[in-house]
């Protein structure tokens, strides 16, 4: 996924102030946006200066940078943030670093329900929600149709009559992706130790019985495409991405969404505690999720947009990819990835350890 390829390259911040009408952005003061690498094109912060009068200076960041900035000022040094949905209610709840989402002020009708009611839901504290979703990404499977026509699910991995044809990798999404596969809600167990810790225990059993019948687990994308792409492997645990560059290449090849769900992330627009500038957020949210603005990102990134309206306005190839993979009535099964409660992650690489280890 090159979201997280982007980590290795968000090693540094750059504001940039953008070109537009001079005299309506000093009029209207500064918008200060903090977000990912792609995500803020020049060419729609143009279209924004030019159309409401704010200049809009960006800083390139991640999650763990946009924490410790928002920490060091205590909410303060930027009007908008772009955390993904699971870094908000911790922080919200320890530090105050966000503040609740008016939605009042938000044009709700042009974002895909689902995902908005998701987002609603992951970031509430103490009945309030912090963020409105952005763009979104999910792992599901890449499979040779024309090898592998029955495979459906996380679990057709574990299936015997695609022995040593198969490939996953050894992460948290293995985990929870066979869990829901094989009936069961992570999810909900998320606040109960004892009871994850006992589902990581039958995902550790499973997944060591298993181990006779993958092919390799991938560790990078390369890897995996180059996987599929020569025919050792038929199926895949995988980005959408992925399985969407290869059936570009080989039509038999293409990213399905498990029956169980897909796995899904979503980045967000999150207004800091001490926001100088609200009007200017909220005018940028609702413009960025406009349909024609969501889909000029999309053209260019080629990750979702909660921009229900946004389709119309693809690129062909890109719009049958998600025609295909993630239409809504998909999307709207998609298990999005709440937030962590402290010491879950540490408990699964306990687990992901001993499968490793296991012979």
């Amino acid at each position: 996924m090159r979201r997280w390829v982007l980590f290795s390259l968000l090693l540094f911040t750059l504001a940039v102030p953008f070109r537009g009408t001079v005299a309506a952005a000093q009029e209207k003061g500064v918008l200060r946006v903090i977000t990912w690498a792609g995500y803020a094109p020049q060419e729609l912060l143009d279209r924004f200066t030019e159309e409401t009068g704010y200049r809009v200076e960006v800083t390139f960041s991640n999650n763990e940078e946009m924490i410790s900035k928002l920490r060091a000022t205590r909410g303060g040094g930027f009007d908008l943030a772009q955390p993904s949905q699971d870094r908000i209610s911790a922080v919200v709840s320890q530090f105050g670093l966000y503040q609740p989402i008016d939605f009042s002020r938000i044009d709700e009708d042009q974002i895909d329900a689902s995902l908005l009611e998701a987002v609603k839901k992951n970031t509430r504290v103490d009945g309030q929600s912090y963020a409105v979703p952005h763009v979104y990404g999910t792992e599901g499977i890449v499979v040779n149709r024309a090898k592998a026509p029955d495979v459906k699910d996380f679990k057709d991995l574990l299936d015997p009559r695609y022995a040593g044809r198969v490939s996953y990798r050894l992460k948290r999404p293995t985990l929870i992706g066979m869990g829901f596969s094989l009936g069961k809600d992570p999810f909900a167990l998320y606040n109960d130790k004892g009871a994850y810790q006992a589902f990581l225990d039958d995902m550790e059993k499973t997944l060591i019985a298993a181990k006779p019948l993958v092919k390799t687990y991938w560790d990078n994308g390369d890897q995996l495409l180059q996987l599929l792409r020569s025919g050792e492997v038929w199926a895949a645990s995988a980005w959408e991405q992925a399985g969407w560059k290869l059936h570009a290449e080989n039509p038999d090849i293409d990213y399905i969404a498990p029956a169980s769900g897909a796995l899904g992330w979503v980045d967000t627009f999150a207004i800091p505690s001490r926001s100088q500038n609200l009007e200017g957020a909220y005018a940028y949210i609702n413009f960025m999720l406009r349909p024609e603005n969501a889909a000029f990102f999309t053209n260019r990134e080629t990750y979702g947009t909660a921009s229900k309206g946004a389709i119309a306005f693809l690129d062909e190839e890109i719009k049958d990819n998600f025609n295909r993979g993630l239409p809504p009535e998909v999307l709207a099964q998609v298990n999005w990835y709440p937030p962590v409660p402290a010491g879950i992650e540490e408990m699964e690489g306990r687990t992901l350890d001993k499968i490793k280890a296991a012979r």
